[in-house]
Formats: structure tokens, C-alpha cells, sequence
């Protein structure tokens, strides 16, 4: 379940937490389009209200400019003559914005003025003059061709007649473009906004805060010349604004105001409860409400019933899910069947453990009983030797009882082994070949046993053949090599990585006869080391005896039963 990654997502948690997601989506949803929406219809009033506040600027400048040209033609009748000078700088001081008034004479000459006046030989050439001479009632200019002014200002030129209408000069007032631009605090003009005056080609004449306007479009002056023009970008600063222009003075000033302009997620950080946070706040809720009761309702008594499933898979069946009356219905019922289900068990266990202790019993009293009647075949054997007087018939009695003798050992080494399926090789090997010695050295030379056995659990099914090989490798020792004289007799078993090993030999002096002929011994045991699926060999030993050797391959234990090696099965 580790390597399948998926499965996390399939949890009782997941899926009512996704439930939960797809029922509330559409009200996330609706709250995004209504913040959006909302945000949409603010933007749009945020444009409105800045035109708006462009044109009224403007508006407010060309009336001013309009009373500047009520108070020139007013002083211009007047303005000549004893006190002029004085007159006029009565009037400066007492109209704001005004730096300056003058009274030039028909030839551009200063009549008098309210302050100093710059020297200018070529005034009566200059546009704006020869404007005024040439009938113009009003002319305004950014360009006079002289510094009339130490600060930013405007001139406004009103024409001077005669009784008779004849030119008599023009009266001017110098008008500083601070004045004209709008306050930061005018009502009319929506709140954080900065304010500024930009000429024709684009450079600002004055601003309250330099870091709020940014570089000019190409086409900004096209624009605004036609009325109020709206636009967004960024400041020197970097961040998003929305400027809006509108013409003062013609196509020569013009006012320009601007303000923030936040995105939409600033917008809803700006106004949290019409924006995005009360829905997604809602939907947090919802997520944490159903997590909650999901973790205390469901899923920890899951994951309670699960550790207890797992002490059940482990043989703990004596546990029992105590908690299970705090659970919910449904899951207690869960945990009712579970525990119904360990109490099965239990019982199901024990009556396989009372079958297979009787089955045991059983089996053990079948080997012991198949032992004694080994053991009473062997004892009529036995008696019908002694019989006997024909040597040969008394020899082959001889072998058949010791072959029965080896099959009654196995038995009685099953039915009082722990394990009616496997048998320690070793000391069967031991008792088997002390039984086989013991039983000739009653009529015959001693014989010396020397074994040098190895540790192998065997099922009975392997045991029988090699049994009877040993009984037929040690009776013909026993016939051949140990006849008359003694000897020593040489028990060898070793355990390899695939295959086992088991050596018989005696020293006794083999002629190379018994290695040529094929007797029923010697039959017997290919035979027998065919049922192992090994093989059987007959070799000179170093002492000059003979050695009976078998090879056979290893069984392997899967699960606690005895099986083939893979190649063997195959073969099989």
C-alpha cells in the first residue's frame, strides 16, 4: 500500500472534504464575480470622478483666467496717469495669484507697472503684442520673449484704446501657474490624489508630488486638447495609477491629476468584507468544520478499529474494541462484528488445535503400532532363521530382518519426535548404525564405529531410502570386510549448499570383483538413491576398503513443510 501513492486521496477525509468543495465552489464563485464586478464599477467611478475633476480644474483655470481679463479691460481705462504704479500694486496685493501688472503704451513702453518689469527692446514685435495691436481683446501666453517673473507664470495681455478706439497700448497681468492648479484638498478631486501642470512639449511646470507622474505618452497632448482624456500607467515608482489631463491655457498648459489604481487583489486586501475574504473565509470554515468532525466522528475510530485488526492479524485475539460504545452507530456495529468475528476465531482455533492434537495422537499411535509389528515381523524373522540351516537362506533372512529393523526405527522415531513430519538425521544415523553393529558383534569379531555426522532435518518420506542404503552399505561391510577380522567402520554425512553427502566405508581388502559384479545389495541401493533422486557410487578407499557413497540434492523447508528444489520438481 506504501508504493501506491493514490491511496491517500481515496480517504473517508478526502472525499467528504471534496463533497464539501464541489457544494460551496459556486458560492466562491458568485463571491468572485461580485468582487470583481464591485471592483469593475469602482475602477469605472474612480475614472469618472478623475475626468471629472480634470474638467473642473481646467474649468476653474479658464474662469480665472476669464475674471483676469475683467480686471485688465477694468484697469486699462485707468491705469495711466498720477499713482498708477501704486494703484496696480494695491490690486497684486489683494488678488491672490497675481505677480505682476503692467500698462505698456503704444510703442511696448513701460506706462507703469506694480513691480520691476524685465527690459525687452523688441516687446513691440513680439507676438502677443502685435496680437493685441492688431485687435485681439485677450491674449494669453506662456512665451512672452522676457522673464516677467522668477516662478512659472502665464501672461494675459488685454487691449488699450483711446476714446476713439484707437490702439493705446495693453494692459498685462503676469499670473503664476501655481494659482491655476487645483488643490489637493478641492472635494471635487478623489482622495490620494496628486496634482500637476505640464506644458505643450510635455515638461511639468509644477507638481506636488514629482514621484506620482511618470514620463508623458507620445500622443498625451493630441489627447487632452480634445477634453478630458483618461488614462492608465505607472508611476516612477513603479506601481499602477490612473492619470486623467484636460487643457488650461488652449493647447499651451495643461492640468493633470492622478491616482492610485489598485489591482484586484489589493483592491479586495483594501475592502475585505466586499471582496474576496468573507467567501474564502466562509469556505475555510466549512473545510475546518468538516475536517474536525470528519477526524473526531469517523476517521479516528477507523484508525482505532484498524489497530485493533491489526493485533487480531498478529494472534492477539483476546483484545476487544472497548471504546466501541462512544462510537457512532454505524461503526459501533462495525466493531461488534469485528469482535463476532475474533470470537470465531478463537473458537475455530481451538477446535483445530483439538483436531490436530487428536490427529497427532492418532498418528503417533499408528507409527507405534506399525513399529511393533515391524518389531513382530522382525522377532518371527528371527526365529524362522535360527530355523534355518541352509547358510545362504539364513543370510538373506538375515538382511530382510535388519531392512525391517531400519523401517521400525523410523516409526519409533516418529511417534516420539515433537514433529510427526521431520526427523534429526543425525541421531538416527547414530542409533540405526549402533543397532546394526550391536546386533552382529553377538556372533562375530568386533567391529569399531567411527561417525562424523552432520545436522539435517529430514521428512520420513527421504528417511526410509536413505535408511536402507546405510542397511545395505553396513551389511555388506559387515559380510565382506569385516568377516573373521574386525575392523573399523566409517560413518560420514556432510551438508553442502545444494547436496548432501553420505559415506560408509571400511577397511577391510576389496578385490576388484566386488566392484565388477552386481549383486541385489548393490541393486538395492541405485534403487534406493534413485528415490532420493540422487545417485549412488562405489569407490577404493585410501585404506583399501570399499566406500558406498550417495549423493543426493538437499530439501528445502518453505513454511514449515519439506519440498523439492526447483530443478528436481521440474524433473519430477
Amino acid at each position: 500500500m506504501d508504493g501506491q501513492p493514490w491511496v491517500s486521496l481515496s480517504t473517508i477525509r478526502v472525499r467528504l472534504i471534496t463533497a464539501l468543495a464541489v457544494a460551496l465552489l459556486p458560492v466562491l464563485l458568485l463571491g468572485g464575480v461580485q468582487s470583481a464586478l464591485t471592483f469593475n464599477r469602482e475602477d469605472q467611478n474612480l475614472r469618472e470622478s478623475l475626468a471629472f475633476a480634470a474638467e473642473r480644474s481646467a474649468a476653474t483655470a479658464r474662469a480665472r483666467m476669464e475674471s483676469a481679463d475683467i480686471l485688465l479691460r477694468t484697469l486699462a481705462s485707468g491705469s495711466t496717469g498720477f499713482q498708477c504704479a501704486q494703484r496696480l500694486g494695491e490690486v497684486t496685493e489683494r488678488v491672490p495669484g497675481y505677480l505682476n501688472l503692467i500698462r505698456f503704451d503704444a510703442g511696448g513702453r513701460v506706462a507703469c507697472a506694480a513691480a520691476g518689469v524685465p527690459a525687452d527692446p523688441e516687446r513691440a514685435t513680439r507676438d502677443w503684442f502685435r496680437r493685441v495691436r492688431a485687435g485681439e481683446d485677450l491674449v494669453i501666453t506662456r512665451a512672452p520673449g522676457a522673464a516677467y517673473a522668477s516662478e512659472p507664470a502665464v501672461l494675459a495681455a488685454a487691449r488699450a484704446e483711446t476714446a476713439d478706439g484707437r490702439f493705446d497700448g495693453a494692459q498685462v497681468a503676469v499670473i503664476s501657474l501655481a494659482s491655476l492648479q487645483p488643490r489637493v484638498r478641492d472635494p471635487a478631486i478623489p482622495a490620494a490624489s496628486q496634482v500637476a501642470l505640464a506644458d505643450a512639449s510635455g515638461d511639468y511646470i509644477s507638481q506636488t508630488t514629482p514621484a506620482a507622474f511618470p514620463d508623458l505618452p507620445a500622443d498625451w497632448r493630441a489627447r487632452a486638447a480634445q477634453g478630458s482624456w483618461v488614462w492608465y500607467g505607472k508611476d516612477r515608482a513603479g506601481e499602477r495609477r490612473v492619470y486623467s489631463a484636460a487643457p488650461i491655457l488652449g493647447d499651451e498648459v495643461f492640468v493633470l491629476l492622478s491616482a492610485p489604481s489598485p489591482g484586484l487583489f489589493s483592491w479586495a486586501r483594501l475592502n475585505p468584507l466586499t471582496g474576496l475574504i468573507l467567501p474564502l473565509l466562509t469556505f475555510a470554515l466549512a473545510f475546518a468544520a468538516v475536517s474536525a468532525v470528519a477526524e473526531r466522528v469517523v476517521v479516528r475510530w477507523i484508525a482505532y478499529l484498524q489497530r485493533i485488526a491489526a493485533l487480531y492479524a498478529r494472534g492477539r485475539l483476546s483484545v476487544r474494541p472497548i471504546q466501541a460504545e462512544r462510537m457512532p452507530p454505524e461503526i459501533r456495529e462495525l466493531a461488534e462484528t469485528l469482535e463476532d468475528m475474533a470470537d470465531a476465531i478463537v473458537g475455530r482455533d481451538a477446535s483445530l488445535r483439538d483436531s490436530l492434537a487428536q490427529k497427532d495422537a492418532l498418528m503417533r499411535e499408528i507409527h507405534h503400532r506399525v513399529k511393533n509389528n515391524l518389531q513382530v515381523i522382525s522377532s518371527l524373522l528371527n526365529m524362522q532363521q535360527r530355523a534355518l540351516t541352509d547358510p545362504s537362506a539364513r543370510a538373506a533372512m538375515s538382511d530382510t530382518r535388519q531392512r525391517i529393523t531400519a523401517l521400525a526405527l523410523i516409526y519409533r522415531y516418529l511417534y516420539q519426535s515433537p514433529d510427526l513430519k521431520r526427523v534429526d538425521l543425525r541421531a538416527f544415523l547414530e542409533e540405526l548404525t549402533a543397532q546394526l553393529i550391536a546386533g552382529e558383534m553377538l556372533h562375530g569379531p568386533q567391529v569399531r564405529t567411527e561417525l562424523d555426522v552432520e545436522p539435517l532435518v529430514i521428512d520420513p518420506d527421504r528417511l526410509a531410502p536413505l535408511a536402507l542404503f546405510a542397511v545395505e552399505a553396513i551389511t555388506n561391510a559387515q559380510k565382506h570386510a569385516f568377516a573373521g577380522r574386525g575392523g573399523t567402520l566409517t560413518v560420514h554425512f556432510a551438508v553442502g549448499e545444494d547436496e548432501a553427502l553420505l559415506e560408509i566405508s571400511d577397511d577391510g581388502q576389496a578385490s576388484e570383483q566386488a566392484f565388477r559384479t552386481s549383486g541385489v545389495g548393490r541393486t538395492l541401493m541405485t534403487a534406493f538413491a534413485r528415490q532420493l533422486r540422487g545417485r549412488s557410487e562405489l569407490a577404493r578407499n585410501a585404506a583399501g576398503g570399499v566406500t558406498a557413497r550417495l549423493i543426493f540434492p538437499i530439501p528445502t523447508l518453505q513454511n514449515g513443510a519439506v519440498s523439492e528444489p526447483q530443478g528436481n520438481q521440474a524433473a519430477a
